[in-house]
């Protein structure tokens, strides 16, 4: 009865739920390592102490940043130079803009420092100076911004003197120096001018080492593959059943074969009857 199997047909059937079904648990799988992954590094990360409260370092020596640097407090000598609004960037629920500046420090690059927070819009605004002069700054280290942080505008269009991301990729293109591939916020701002005092701006915790949306996503991802594999399984034996049931069917004669295997259409219109020579076409004798 499933002799059918073995025809080219299902050849081709029987080949895409051999490899459909291992890619689909393959890739539930991979997805739940993932997702295994961010809760390890999550649990990892509340062990560890805050990294604002470890010494602070030279700059040099916890770049590159990664997930053991970022948020170290890093000192870096300089002096002062151009400065950039950040719209966009949200703070204890209020609309507002970093106050950005280029340090630059004795090896020729520029670090780009926050120096804080001020509401309101950016384009017409008044902030404070930066400090003249060399000067030592010890911030909280960040890892440079990418399209996917929060409160990025990578659209660009923005006014002069205005950036929305915090990265070198973007930086370099605005100023003739070389420039870090990181960023510091200081934890204590220095005073503000017309928006009022400069709020510090807290820093962030590294992408990926926590339980956020990208991680439920990893998890919703595992199911779905999961859940496709056995839609793939389900609707193979359903085929089979319903091929086995109409063969079935044509053996006990409930179904003529010729009738099962005629394909379906518009059926046939029935022949006319032939008129007779010797009647018109409704029937009455010619004379």
């Amino acid at each position: 009865m499933y002799r059918f199997l073995l025809t080219p047909r299902w050849w081709g059937i029987n080949l895409f739920v051999v490899l459909a079904i291992p890619f689909c648990v393959f890739m539930g799988t991979w997805q739940l390592g993932r997702f295994e992954d961010r809760v390890q590094s999550h649990e990892q990360a509340e062990k560890q102490p805050d990294p604002s409260t470890r010494a602070a370092k030279p700059l040099d020596e916890l770049l590159p940043v990664d997930k053991v640097t970022s948020g170290r407090p890093a000192v870096a000598t300089g002096t002062y130079a151009d400065q950039f609004l950040v719209p966009g960037r949200k703070l204890d629920d209020r609309q507002g803009f970093y106050v950005l500046n280029m340090l630059r420090t004795d090896s020729g690059k520029a670090l780009p420092v926050v120096r804080g927070w001020l509401p309101g819009s950016a384009t017409g605004a008044r902030v404070p100076a930066a400090p003249e002069g060399e000067v030592t700054v010890t911030g909280d280290l960040q890892a440079s911004e990418n399209s996917r942080s929060d409160g990025v505008n990578a659209r660009g269009g923005l006014p002069g003197g205005q950036v929305g991301m915090i990265s070198a990729a973007t930086l370099v293109n605005l100023v003739p120096y070389d420039v870090y591939d990181a960023w510091v916020t200081l934890p204590e701002a220095e005073a503000g001018g017309t928006g009022g005092a400069m709020k510090p701006v807290p820093a962030a915790a590294p992408e990926g080492s926590g339980l956020d949306l990208k991680a439920f996503q990893n998890l919703g991802y595992t199911g779905e593959w999961f859940v496709f594999a056995g839609f793939v399984l389900f609707m193979w034996f359903r085929l089979v059943r319903r091929e086995a049931e109409a063969l079935r069917d044509i053996e006990l004669g409930l179904v003529p074969e010729d009738t099962a295997a005629a394909p379906e259409g518009p059926a046939a219109p029935a022949p006319e009857d032939p008129v007779s020579p010797d009647r018109d076409s409704a029937g009455t004798p010619v004379r």
